[in-house]
C-alpha cells in the first residue's frame, strides 16, 4: 500500500474490468429477446385492427413506429435508472461514465439513441461493434460517443 493508501484506507482505488465482446454480445442478444417480447404483447392488437392491413404514415408503418420506440426506450431508460439492461443484468455487466460519475441523460442519448441509431441504420455500422473486441478499454462507437464504458460488475 502507497503512503497515501495507508492514510485514506477508504479512496483506494479499484481497477475495473471492462466488458468484452462476447459478454457485451450475450447480453445484447438477451435484451433484444426482451424488446422483441414486448413489441409482440404491444403490437399484437394491430393484426385485428385495419382487415389485417399495415396502417402507413409515408414511408413508416404504425407497429414500426411503435416498435423502434419501445426498442430506444427501453435501454436508455434501463441504463438512466439501473445502469444497466436485463441482459448487462443476468450477465453482470455495468454501464458508467469515464470519469466514473453518474450517468447523464446528455451521455446516455448519445450512447443508447444516437449510438444504436447509427449501427441500424446504416448496414456496415454494425461491424463497427468490432471495435469493443479491439480498444483496450472495450469500446464501441455508441460508448465512444457517449463517453461510457461497459464493465463487469465486482
Amino acid at each position: 500500500m502507497t503512503e497515501e493508501q495507508m492514510k485514506y484506507p477508504s479512496t483506494t482505488t479499484t481497477k475495473k474490468r471492462y466488458a468484452g465482446f462476447w459478454m457485451r454480445f450475450w447480453a445484447y442478444l438477451v435484451d433484444l429477446i426482451i424488446v422483441f417480447s414486448i413489441n409482440g404483447i404491444l403490437l399484437l392488437p394491430f393484426k385485428f385492427m385495419n382487415d389485417g392491413f399495415s396502417m402507413e404514415f409515408g414511408y413508416w408503418t404504425v407497429t414500426g413506429i411503435i416498435g423502434s420506440i419501445v426498442f430506444y426506450l427501453y435501454f436508455l431508460l434501463m441504463t438512466k435508472f439501473f445502469n444497466q439492461t436485463l441482459g448487462k443484468m443476468i450477465f453482470g455487466l455495468r454501464v458508467i461514465r469515464a470519469d466514473s460519475k453518474s450517468l447523464r441523460w446528455s451521455d446516455l442519448i448519445f450512447r443508447e439513441v444516437v449510438g444504436r441509431f447509427i449501427h441500424r441504420v446504416f448496414f456496415i455500422a454494425v461491424f463497427l461493434y468490432l471495435f469493443v473486441a479491439f480498444t483496450t478499454q472495450k469500446q464501441g462507437i455508441h460508448d465512444m460517443i457517449g463517453n461510457t464504458r461497459v464493465v463487469i460488475e465486482e
